[in-house]
């Protein structure tokens, strides 16, 4: 999947993403944004999307948000001006692989069903591990490719048509897994029918 597949995506998914996907993934969203509420500091949520979450996040936090979805981000920056959401202190247009952020930036950075909509997701990985300060936490969300079962085979048979989803619904854990520097804490199935994964990371120092 190249970005530019990414992007079309997006253009197509913005419009009607809160009521489909967002519908889906919302007991997820939900469980992690709890979590991270219960901590302080900065947050830098990577491919905040139509900014489902960003109501969500507790004033005390200082929520900054990207994507590369300008479409998607629109509909963000209207949520943050609707609700009047002086918590979320920017969002911003760029491209996961490559934040335009200094290292050691943001106590908690965090992917909400990322990794497998993005291309080259190591080097994500590696980029939020950077822009994350040491002693800090990397947070992932997301649908992990099965072993067995009928799910299994649902996603190896929607796996050709991750252009036009937007995502890879056979993705491999293991490609996110052996960063430098972060150590995985905790791994967490979560609803429905426990498809997704939450996924702690301690930044080392």
């Amino acid at each position: 999947m190249d970005i530019e597949a990414v992007d079309k995506s997006y253009k197509r998914w913005a419009p009607i993403y809160d009521n489909t996907f967002g519908r889906v993934t919302g007991a997820g969203r939900r469980r992690a944004v709890r979590y991270i509420n219960t901590r302080e500091g900065s947050v830098l949520e990577v491919g905040v999307g139509t900014g489902l979450t960003l109501p969500e996040y507790e004033p005390h936090l200082r929520i900054t948000g990207m994507d590369v979805s300008r479409e998607m981000l629109e509909k963000a920056r209207a949520k943050v001006t609707a609700q009047g959401l002086d918590h979320v202190v920017e969002l911003r247009d760029m491209d996961a692989r490559k934040l335009d952020y200094p290292d050691d930036s943001f106590d908690i950075v965090v992917g909400m069903y990322l990794v497998s909509v993005v291309p080259e997701p190591e080097k994500v990985i590696r980029e939020m591990a950077r822009v994350c300060k040491p002693g800090g936490e990397v947070l992932i969300l997301n649908h992990f490719k099965r072993e067995s079962g009928v799910l299994a085979v649902l996603e190896r048979g929607a796996a050709p048509l991750a252009n036009l989803l937007g995502w890879h619904s056979d993705f491999d854990r293991d490609r996110i897994m052996g960063v430098p520097g972060l150590e995985l804490e905790e791994s967490t199935n979560f609803p429905p029918f426990g498809m997704f994964t939450f996924l702690r990371f301690r930044k080392a120092g």
